[in-house]
């Protein structure tokens, strides 16, 4: 890691490592990991981007950290050779989810950006927050997120809904609240393939933040494992593509943070204490943001007062 990224806390993404201002981490090409869908693995943010194939055209799944960036996802698609862009689906909110949006609308005229009605609400507020903390920043690619404009989705849903993409159906899924409020995955029922964006996460832990809901997470994550099959292929938001037994291991992860949670409040163990006090499954600085979340979450039943 050669870059210092911003205080990414204050900016609604956790503080850990994705590998921030690497250029080394999985290739360039866009790779076919089932049927017409391409998955390419980016540098910046070990990033998934993908593309999905049908009759009337691609289905882009988010559109990467930057105006710039994003041309280098245009500039991938034409050399993919399969078609233009159809629609345009945002898995959340954050900015390397969806500050190549205007690129794409740019490039490519008034394309549908279809996202959950939680993330495009959020998405100007998240995208802001991120721009006043690359202010300070010394990471070499910040000029090109100050610079770059902000585009909510403009096709909402509140469950689910359904790209047609002629010859194939493109399934949106939201399975509840985790790493957002606004999180959801797509599924491609032909191909047995699911895209979960950064509702799991292969090259780092999961991503908790300011806006995270680490007590909802494991029961999202039981949705999500309800729509695969001991085949499936998941494309994770971050890093490679895993399998129904990765996923398996991290809902099993997510749950025994979100017990210790409720376990170490009914115990009256003060919030400030508590990650020293338990044994995690993951690395206590993946966890500073699920444990203050948690707590801010438990209903006041649940809670004792601090013990003595």
């Amino acid at each position: 890691m050669h870059a210092t990224p911003p205080p990414t806390g204050a900016a609604s993404e956790p503080s850990v490592d994705r590998g921030w201002g690497r250029g080394s981490v999985g290739g360039v090409s866009f790779t076919e990991v089932g049927d017409r869908i391409w998955v390419r693995r980016h540098p910046w943010f070990d990033l998934n981007i993908t593309a999905i194939g049908g009759e009337h055209g691609l289905v882009v799944v988010d559109t990467h950290a930057s105006g710039t960036a994003a041309r280098e996802v245009v500039d991938a698609l034409r050399r993919l050779d399969r078609g233009a862009p159809f629609a345009v689906v945002n898995t959340h909110e954050h900015f390397d989810h969806t500050f190549g949006n205007a690129t794409f609308l740019t490039e490519y005229g008034e394309l549908p950006i279809h996202a959950h009605e939680e993330a495009a609400a959020r998405t100007t507020v998240a995208g802001e927050r991120i721009k006043e903390a690359y202010r300070d920043s010394d990471d070499p690619r910040a000029e090109e997120v100050l610079a770059t404009e902000i585009r909510p989705a403009d096709r909402t849903f509140s469950s689910a809904a359904v790209i047609d993409l002629g010859d194939r159906q493109i399934e949106l899924v939201h399975p509840g609240r985790g790493h957002t409020a606004g999180d959801l995955v797509v599924r491609v029922p032909d191909a047995d393939v699911l895209l979960a964006g950064d509702l799991v996460e292969e090259s780092a832990p999961p991503a908790y933040g300011l806006d995270s809901w680490p007590l909802e997470w494991p029961l999202t994550l039981d949705l999500v494992l309800s729509l695969t099959t001991p085949d499936t292929v998941v494309v994770p938001g971050h890093g490679a593509v895993v399998d129904r037994d990765f996923v398996e291991q991290q809902r099993a992860d997510v749950g025994v943070v979100a017990e210790t949670i409720r376990d170490l409040a009914s115990r009256g163990v003060p919030q400030a204490q508590a990650l020293t006090a338990a044994t995690w499954p993951l690395p206590e600085g993946a966890l500073t943001h699920a444990v203050a979340r948690g707590y801010e979450h438990l209903p006041r039943s649940q809670r004792r007062l601090p013990l003595v």
